[in-house]
């Protein structure tokens, strides 16, 4: 009898290894992020894509089928189409997919307050399409806690300076309560973005996503955090290295 408990102890065991490991390899292609409520005073909704790919010289009515458009990769609210995210950072990556080149376009970073004073900075582009993440310059003014920004990013043709298209959204700077920091200052990399999208911080948990992206190709955090928020046509888009925002002006 001993011997055959034993039996049925070691098989109950390995149904729950199994088990365990089936939902393991399910996690990843779960949506990981959970979204905010969204904020009842924002204005215009936002616009995560671009309307037509433009070109310089080319027919705005008539896009290459194949070719994706300009990208704010940020969540959007299906029923306002509300473009908006929360982030900890006095001065976040912003991300962007931009399938234009420098030998053609350069770009027009503006970052909105609730004053809607405007701080507009230049950056080049890379010579191929990609994923590209703008960090706000160390002299920047920081993000104020509880403040509400709204950020344009703007397109131009290089030959005739005419924008070719342009994405907006809005970021809002929350604090960081003691608990979740505790969790993150314990957990690895890739619990921090689960942490980061259970909790509704979106930045952070796509900033993070990328750094494994890059040192641990195997991962999937990246992947799953877009698709959780309907981008996954822009997952497998290679990261390029750009961009420096100069050239701060005020409005």
């Amino acid at each position: 009898m001993k011997r055959y408990m034993q039996k049925i102890s070691l098989a109950a065991i390995s149904l729950i290894l199994t088990c365990y490991v089936q939902v393991q390899a399910q996690l990843p292609n779960s949506p990981i992020f959970v979204a905010p409520p969204p904020p009842a005073d924002i204005g215009q909704p936002g616009k995560r894509s671009a309307a037509g790919s433009r070109g310089c010289g080319q027919d705005v009515n008539k896009p290459a089928p194949s070719q994706k458009l300009l990208t704010a990769l940020l969540p959007i609210y299906p029923k306002s189409e509300q473009v908006f995210a929360t982030t900890i950072a006095e001065r976040p990556d912003f991300w962007f997919y931009v399938p234009y080149s420098s030998s053609v376009a350069y770009g027009e970073f503006v970052l909105e307050d609730e004053a809607q004073n405007q701080t507009i900075y230049k950056t080049s582009l890379t010579a191929a399409p990609g994923i590209v993440n703008l960090r706000l310059p160390s002299t920047a003014a920081p993000l104020q806690i509880g403040k509400q920004y709204r950020f344009y990013f703007n397109i131009y043709c290089q030959k005739n300076n005419q924008i070719v298209a342009d994405v907006e959204g809005y970021v809002k700077r929350v604090p960081l309560n003691s608990n979740l920091k505790t969790q993150l200052e314990k957990a690895t990399p890739s619990q921090q973005v689960t942490l980061y999208g259970a909790n509704g911080i979106w930045y952070e948990a796509l900033s993070v996503a990328s750094t494994l992206r890059r040192t641990q190709p195997q991962n999937n955090s990246w992947r799953a955090l877009l698709q959780s928020v309907g981008l996954k046509d822009i997952a497998n888009e290679p990261k390029v290295e750009c961009c420096t925002l100069t050239g701060s002006a005020k409005l």
